[in-house]
């Protein structure tokens, strides 16, 4: 089959000849259709990650869309959501014509969205939807602030807020294409990011008030920001370190309004906790109210999509499509 194939940690995938998976026991085969490149890939193929290196060579991808071929548990021509451990653990992921998958990791697909949709959402739109629903304890009419809100996470999680009964939604995104990203996702107003972490957190008050949930994938002089605008019981759920790996946070103030700050991970789910929250997520967004701005592309062109993603130049999530050749 032809496939995205890492040959050495660190250096991106190209398209090559890979050996065909097989099925098998608590496996299926699936015809990929779409799968998306996303940070877990960058990171696993990297060599640096807390998943140790990679046996190389190997086919990256957590994640990705098809349509099961042979499987013991779904029927054949069952179009599904599936992830894998690829860069993890040993074994091959999405970026390929078919994908040996775990039967526990299929989630068959119903919501009437098309299948680089469903790819570009996600995982990105379980962690947000699980971010405020399940550690942030979201309630109707609390608001939400949303950092890093023109990401795939932030898209995502700025429609599930609207879904799940938030008043309002304030997103902090640094570039301008980043802010429309967020306003087309259903931001109130958008505050632009800045490293002045004092008038940050002015420009948050003003725009807010106080915040009752904090999506932060970004962490660094936003987070800390956003600890400053913590509503009485605020909630701030940390789910990734794109800005930084360290915050600074007031005991004063989570103290004195006894709020929490939170870590959050999709790898602490169950395959039913992500199956749940994965088809609330695709019913939003088949009705519009979820959306993650994305761009298709072939699977020939798989090392240049690379470099696009691991340097923010694609703006917007990438995924490939390997029935595509040129």
């Amino acid at each position: 089959m032809r496939a995205a194939v890492v040959r050495a940690p660190g250096t991106p995938p190209a398209p090559a000849e890979h050996p065909d998976p097989i099925a098998g026991p608590g496996r299926s085969l699936v015809r990929v259709t779409a799968a998306p490149i996303v940070p877990l890939d960058l990171l696993c193929a990297s060599g640096t990650s807390y998943f140790g290196t990679p046996a190389v060579p190997y086919v990256p991808g957590v994640q990705g869309v098809g349509v099961v071929e042979e499987s013991g548990r779904v029927p054949a021509g069952t179009r599904v959501w599936f992830a894998t451990s690829a860069g993890m653990a040993p074994g091959d992921g999405g970026l390929a014509q078919w994908c040996a998958v775990a039967d526990d990791d299929l989630v068959p697909l119903t919501a009437d969205v098309p299948d680089a949709a469903v790819a570009a959402i996600g995982l990105s739109g379980v962690a947000a939807w699980m971010s405020l629903s399940w550690r942030g304890r979201l309630r109707p009419g609390e608001s939400v602030l949303v950092l890093g809100g023109g990401g795939a996470v932030g898209q995502a999680a700025i429609g599930a807020a609207r879904v799940l009964g938030a008043s309002r939604v304030v997103a902090v995104c640094r570039s301008a294409a980043a802010q429309e990203r967020a306003r087309a996702a259903g931001a109130d107003p958008v505050v632009p990011a800045s490293d002045d972490t004092d008038a940050l957190a002015a420009a948050l008050a003003e725009a807010c008030g106080r915040a009752d949930v904090v999506v932060d994938p970004v962490f660094g002089a936003a987070a800390t920001a956003a600890s400053r605008v913590l509503a009485p019981g605020g909630r701030l759920v940390n789910l990734g370190g794109a800005s930084g790996d360290q915050a600074v946070f007031s005991s004063a103030v989570l103290r004195g309004r006894s709020a929490e700050v939170l870590g959050y991970t999709n790898n602490a789910l169950t395959p039913a906790q992500r199956r749940t929250a994965l088809d609330a997520v695709l019913a939003a967004a088949a009705t519009g109210r979820i959306a993650v701005a994305h761009e298709t592309v072939p699977l020939a062109d798989v090392s240049r999509a690379w470099a696009r993603q691991a340097t923010g130049d694609a703006g917007v999530r990438l995924v490939v499509v390997p029935d595509q050749y040129t």
